[in-house]
């Protein structure tokens, strides 16, 4: 999975009004999104970087948020304190972070008021996966940490899996990616082995007891097994006891069937290059990875044919030739919440195109149509059935405007419309002219729409065109809302934009790193920035905000965030080879004045990439380089200061390897250079 903040796609560079830009595009996220007739989206909270959900018995929404805090939303509010700030110890940079929580399914019951989080906890720097208990009290305060797994390896800081859910038996299970290293020293290719080591809980879906013991059924016990839950792994060759399916690379979300009669769940599992899987989970299967993608050998589409002995091939798969690229949240529907056809049918979503899928069974296997599309990259992370009055409703967690969690609900016979506005410009001096535009308002049954405007400042209109204009004469905050109402009466949740008169928003100037600077992998990178204020003058150096962003193709990991200035970072690694030439990172300079106003600049830096040439002596004889093969000679684009993995077959029938150019064994790794170089396998005919 790939967690990022929507506004980070826009590449060129511009100062924005933050505040304002991150309330119109949440307006805009509601109004572009797509639904079957008879459905409604619609806000429920805006929570920056939201990660995870899960219901109290009571109603209480949990929501995990990435950089290690835990929102509630209670009694149609959010609570604006974290019930539980876990940030000063967590890791949150790339796919790390709060990622997963669950509540006990005995929660009612006396002295049992317990939830369950996943996150990555910082250990004196080396950044590790963490799966605790914490006592929830009536009051909205979790304390009382109980670790129950530790030191689950996290070397890359992607593929970090972190759903924890209980099944029907009562079991806690849990969902670990293979860290996007092989934390055994194999490197930190994309296509890494690590999830096949048995004696290493990464790559796996974990099953355990409420207080982190081993279940007495789980699929690996006995005679070469040990207890791998304080460690993270145990002694090559034995097999990890918490285990109960392996053979996975990131199997970011499960989700559990509550119309089965036992414990029934899916698994969601990202892929490389290629596949996107959902596996039906079975104790001590294995799915595969790193020898299999979705049903096929990894990386092809070709080479499709039953899966080696041992091995399961997932329910369903798709590619990546529509845009999708990385399965995220999911959820089975229960029975009688929507239309019977609806029973039991699996939603699942994509994070990079925006949908939600709805998978239904079709003969021997399974058929996935679009259930709800225009949702905006980087969302669903999560899905959630909820309650909503006296119904349920879709719940999901997006990072598209700034942050949010929505839902969708059965509205029968005539959708809720759903506004959208924008307003240009947000801030200026008085007298104010602002142009209003509610163009993205959308009604999912089609109707004419009425749209009803009031400015804040004690004036209002109604139009039956989604443009209007209105002037401000005076100074101070103006809270403009927007709803719509359709033919037949529904009328929508309204939505708000910040108008500030009197006051302009800062200015806010990048120092460093420099314009058209470029970074090696591990590069310490220094923030420096500065803001003037027309009102305030320069801003406080230590109340700048900075995030960073990794770009990869058309997604975003973030990579660092923090506050103050001449903050440090190092700079990442590409995820794998195919990633050398489609990424980079982008760095936001937040700053806000004493009037709330904030605006943001932002800049790229790109890698400092070379080009290594591979050959052998003679040519055409197979390599392999972080785990993809290649013909000498060939070249690749590397990125200075990264680690390649070279291997020369030791035998390519005639001949025998001899050397490689730099001296190295025939398997060996080299640091890219900061200039081009060449790397040659010497080969001859005959045995060595």
């Amino acid at each position: 999975m790939h967690i990022d903040l929507t506004f980070a796609r826009r590449c060129a560079r511009r100062i924005r009004i933050a505040t304002v830009f991150v309330l119109a595009l949440s307006a805009a996220s509601a109004g572009a999104i797509t639904l079957p007739p008879g459905f409604t989206d619609e806000l429920v909270a805006s929570v920056g970087s939201p990660t995870a959900l899960a219901f109290t018995p009571d109603g209480r929404l949990l929501i995990t948020t990435q950089p290690g805090r835990l929102f509630v939303y209670q009694n149609g509010g959010l609570v604006s304190t974290a019930i539980l700030d876990l940030s000063s110890v967590t890791c949150s940079n790339s796919e790390r972070g709060m990622l997963g929580v669950t509540v006990d399914p005995n929660f009612t019951t006396p002295n049992n008021n317990f939830i369950y989080v996943y996150y990555t906890f910082n250990r004196a720097g080396t950044c590790v996966n963490r799966v605790s208990r914490f006592v929830l009290s009536a009051s909205n305060v979790a304390s009382n940490e109980f670790i129950l797994i530790d030191n689950i390896q996290s070397t890359a800081g992607n593929h970090n899996a972190g759903d924890v859910q209980f099944g029907k038996d009562g079991y806690l299970y849990v969902s670990v990616g293979d860290g996007g290293c092989d934390y055994a020293g194999g490197g930190c290719a994309g296509a890494n082995d690590a999830s096949r080591d048995q004696n290493s809980l990464v790559g796996k879906i974990l099953r355990i007891t409420r207080d982190g013991g081993i279940p007495p059924d789980n699929p690996f016990l006995g005679s070469g097994t040990a207890d791998c839950r304080s460690t993270g792994g145990t002694t090559a060759g034995f097999k990890c006891r918490e285990t109960f399916a392996w053979g996975l690379r990131n199997p970011f979300r499960i989700a559990f069937d509550p119309n089965a009669a036992g414990t029934r769940f899916f698994i969601n599992d990202v892929g490389q290059d290629t596949w996107e899987e959902i596996d039906l989970a079975q104790a001590g299967a294995d799915y595969g990875w790193n020898v299999r993608e979705g049903h096929c050998a990894t990386g092809s589409t070709t080479n499709c044919g039953p899966p080696p002995v041992g091995m399961t091939n997932p329910i369903y798969d798709y590619g990546r030739t529509t845009g999708c690229a990385s399965i995220t949240g999911a959820a089975f529907v229960p029975q009688g919440v929507w239309p019977a056809d609806y029973d039991g049918d699996y939603m699942f979503a994509d994070y990079v195109c925006g949908k939600i899928f709805r998978l239904e069974s079709s003969g021997p296997g399974y058929v996935a149509t679009d259930f709800a599309t225009g949702l905006g990259g980087s969302s669903a992370v999560h899905l959630l059935f909820g309650p909503r009055g006296g119904g349920q409703a879709l719940y999901y967690t997006t990072y598209a405007g700034g942050g949010q969690v929505r839902r969708i609900y059965f509205t029968a016979a005539n959708g809720v419309p759903t506004a959208s506005m924008t307003a240009n410009p947000t801030s200026g001096n008085a007298p104010l002219i602002v142009n209003f535009d509610g163009s993205g308002s959308s009604d999912p049954d089609g109707d004419a729409l009425t749209w009803l405007w009031t400015f804040g400042d004690g004036q209002s209109s109604s139009t039956s065109t989604p443009t209007t204009q209105h002037q401000y004469n005076s100074t101070g905050s103006f809270t403009a809302s927007l709803t719509v109402r359709d033919a037949r009466g529904a009328t929508s949740a309204p939505v708000t934009v910040l108008i500030t008169v009197g006051n302009t928003a800062p200015v806010p100037t990048i120092q460093s790193p420099a314009a058209g600077s470029t970074f090696a992998v591990g590069q310490t990178i220094t923030l420096t920035g500065s803001a003037t204020d027309a009102q305030d003058g320069t801003i406080n150096p230590a109340t700048l905000q900075w995030t960073v962003l990794r770009h990869h193709m058309t997604h975003t990991h973030p990579w660092f965030s923090g506050t103050g200035n001449n903050l440090t970072f190092a700079a990442p690694a590409p995820e794998d080879l195919a990633a050398t030439t489609n990424s980079y990172l982008e760095i936001y300079l937040t700053a806000t004045d004493s009037g709330g106003l904030s605006a943001t600049a932002n800049r790229n830096i790109q890698p400092h990439t070379v080009t290594i040439t591979l050959g052998t002596s003679p040519s055409g004889l197979t390599l392999a380089v972080n785990g993809s093969t290649v013909i000498g000679p060939t070249t690749i684009t590397s990125w200075e200061a990264w680690r390649l993995d070279l291997v020369a077959p030791v035998r390519q029938s005639p001949y025998s390897f001899v050397s490689w150019s730099d001296d190295g064994a025939a398997t060996h790794s080299v640091v890219t250079p900061g200039a081009p170089a060449t790397y040659t396998a010497t080969y001859r005919k005959g045995k060595k």
